[in-house]
């Protein structure tokens, strides 16, 4: 088990701490708050989580630069305590696990497909004809690639992950078990009575350094390609719809839904159960809040909240005012009372 002090912790993360001698305590791991204790270094970023820091038994804590409230640990100031804490997980974590290059026995690799130097094929895996694979790419086990489907250098692809035909990706794209690329669309529009399938001919392309998290669809396109563009980062459960384009270094939260023809601009936030119409535009940066429906295009450098999506600050004081409305009718009540009459326009009390 690594150890180190808490000097060398700081030289590691570019903190600050004071009192020389608490330089010289030793950190054994890293824990959450609540879970910290003594040789643990812990981290807060979350002003809700104060009383549990002071109540920690951790032996240090990356704090942010301005933070000044007594505590038991040693305060390591930082820049970004989530992010320095990132990187000295990695320093207790245990070794990756690593898989070594080849193809499995029991994998079933087609006609024409190229396989890059130490790529790793994991058992079970099917490679149809003249798919593609760059160096040092892992295809997890069960994993399909479909015809003539393109995978970059540097690339993980977990257990389960299903990547339809001609579908690109590019380099060092992570996908966690379960996900699908490049299903059909849907598509269908009724004649006669019965729901005609559209054909879905185009593709998906995912672009470098792309992560896209467990149980993932992303649709084909009708034509040409839904589009994921460089860095940015899908979670769990998240559905994208034919011929949606996302922008650079998005955050696509959990449960989000994003319909058809829908475009994203660059450093756009979904939260968690979002849900977009097809055929509209997000511009750069803008943040939806968790449960929103957006319906609409949104301009660039917003935050918007509700459904329908407004911004933040109109959708909080519209949901004040319903919060209001028992009080109002109980004083529109005590006044009919007192008038001894009721509007003609107002319904009777049920």
């Amino acid at each position: 088990m690594p150890q180190f002090t808490v000097q060398e912790l700081a030289a590691l993360t570019g903190g600050q701490f004071s009192l020389a001698e608490n330089g010289a305590k030793a950190i054994t791991g890293a824990a959450a708050i609540a879970d910290a204790g003594e040789g643990h270094v812990t981290f807060f970023g979350n002003a809700k989580y104060l009383a549990q820091l002071k109540a920690s038994r951790a032996t240090a804590a990356l704090v942010p630069l301005d933070f000044s409230e007594p505590i038991s640990p040693v305060a390591i100031r930082v820049e970004n305590p989530s992010l320095a804490f990132a990187q000295l997980l990695e320093k207790f974590a245990p070794e990756p696990i690593r898989f070594a290059p080849g193809v499995h026995p029991t994998a079933v690799i087609g006609r024409d497909v190229v396989l890059g130097e130490n790529v790793s094929v994991q058992p079970y895996v099917v490679i149809e004809d003249g798919v593609k694979i760059g160096a040092g790419t892992v295809l997890g086990a069960h994993g399909y690639l479909g015809h003539g489907a393109t995978v970059g250098a540097g690339c993980q692809l977990a257990p389960r992950v299903t990547i339809g035909a001609r579908c690109v990706l590019g380099s060092r794209v992570i996908i966690h078990s379960g996900t699908v690329l490049g299903s059909d669309g849907f598509g269908f529009e009724l004649s006669g009575g019965r729901q005609v399938k559209i054909p879905q001919t185009g593709i998906v392309q995912i672009d470098d350094d792309v992560e896209i998290g467990a149980n993932v669809t992303i649709d084909r396109a009708r034509v040409g390609r839904t589009w994921i563009q460089e860095g940015t980062k899908i979670d769990n459960l998240v559905q994208i719809a034919h011929n949606v384009v996302i922008g650079r270094h998005c955050l696509i939260v959990a449960q989000a839904g994003i319909s058809g023809s829908t475009r994203l601009g660059n450093y756009v936030t979904l939260a968690g159960q979002v849900g977009l119409v097809g055929h509209i535009e997000i511009g750069d940066r803008t943040i939806v809040a968790a449960q929103s429906g957006v319906t609409k295009n949104l301009g660039p450098d917003q935050v918007v909240f509700g459904y329908p999506a407004l911004p933040l600050r109109e959708s909080k004081e519209q949901l004040a005012r319903i919060g209001r409305l028992p009080k109002l009718y109980a004083r529109v009540k005590k006044l009919e009372q007192l008038r001894g009459s009721r509007p003609e326009s107002l319904p009777p009390d049920s």
